[in-house]
């Protein structure tokens, strides 16, 4: 997965998270539009089996010296909701990524397109930076990853929130608790995924990047490193649904119109609060390989 050093300092940074309180409503929740399914109906387990838990509709992964653990979706889709609600570990998790995403990197290896949600470990009285990403075939690197990261308004170990991805024709719309956090709009064929992808998610070892750009390895004798995953939600198009089918509206102007204007304002907020990087605004790019920016 794509990644880059947080910049704490970064000149986008706009204020403090201390001096927000929460966003002003949205004023429409697509969730509310798309029905839970049940951890069996839309996913199996695609890797270490013995560390993952499924009880009472609640699944437990876990990562240790051994092992991490990932799961699937049965199915592959062309655009839709993907959700699910999660609760992340407290205390030292640093090199640890627990995530949601959208990927066809078994069809294409090498050479393929994924929408990441990836929360990124961090160390004691540190927040959790929460990484959002769109790469398109195969471009996913240090020169052409696309990634905006943000500080949560509220402890994201403390309780479980809705974290969704809602993929359309032309826009990625990325949610917490319904909230828009990002829109990722269709600039040019060359810059949007379009081919079918599955749903995954996973708890494993990325202690070469993930937390101040490799600074804090995993360290094992604070394992095991646990995500809860529940609320599964998974409405979307597949190969066999009809031409038809539409994913669901982000709006309430329904269709394939794009966030209203009160949605508008709540992601503003996000973003002036707590956004933390942004790879359009970072001078270290080569902006001539992101176009869209």
């Amino acid at each position: 997965m794509a990644h880059l050093f947080t910049l704490l300092t970064f000149s986008l940074i706009i204020c403090s998270t201390t001096s927000a309180k929460g966003p002003p409503s949205p004023g429409y929740y697509p969730s509310s539009n798309v029905s839970p399914v049940s951890f069996g109906q839309g996913f199996s387990n695609l890797w270490g089996p013995q560390h993952q838990k499924l009880d009472q509709g609640s699944l437990t992964i876990w990562l240790d010296s051994n092992s991490g653990s990932g799961f699937k979706s049965l199915h592959s889709y062309q655009s839709g909701y993907f959700g699910a609600a999660i609760k992340l570990q407290q205390g030292y998790t640093a090199g640890v990524i627990t995530c949601l995403y959208l990927s066809n990197n078994q069809v294409y290896p090498g050479n393929h397109d994924e929408i990441d949600i990836e929360f990124l470990g961090t160390t004691p009285n540190k927040p959790y930076i929460l990484q959002t990403n769109v790469f398109i075939r195969g471009s996913g690197d240090r020169n052409i990853g696309r990634e905006m990261q943000f500080h949560l308004w509220f402890d994201p170990t403390q309780d479980f929130h809705n974290y969704a991805i809602l993929w359309k024709p032309n826009e990625i719309i990325f949610l917490v608790d319904d909230v828009p956090v990002r829109s990722y709009p269709r600039k040019s064929d060359a810059t949007f995924p379009s081919r079918p992808m599955y749903v995954y998610g996973s708890i494993w070892d990325a202690s070469s990047w993930a937390t101040e750009d490799g600074k804090y390895k995993a360290d094992y004798k604070y394992q095991p490193f646990i995500g809860k995953y529940t609320n599964f939600k998974l409405q979307g198009c597949t190969n066999e649904t009809s031409t038809t089918c539409k994913p669901p509206s982000a709006s309430p102007s329904g269709g394939n119109g794009s966030l209203s204007p009160q949605q508008l304002g709540s992601m503003q907020w996000v973003q002036n609060n707590y956004l933390v990087y942004n790879y359009c605004h970072d001078p270290r790019r080569d902006h001539t390989l992101t176009p869209e920016c």
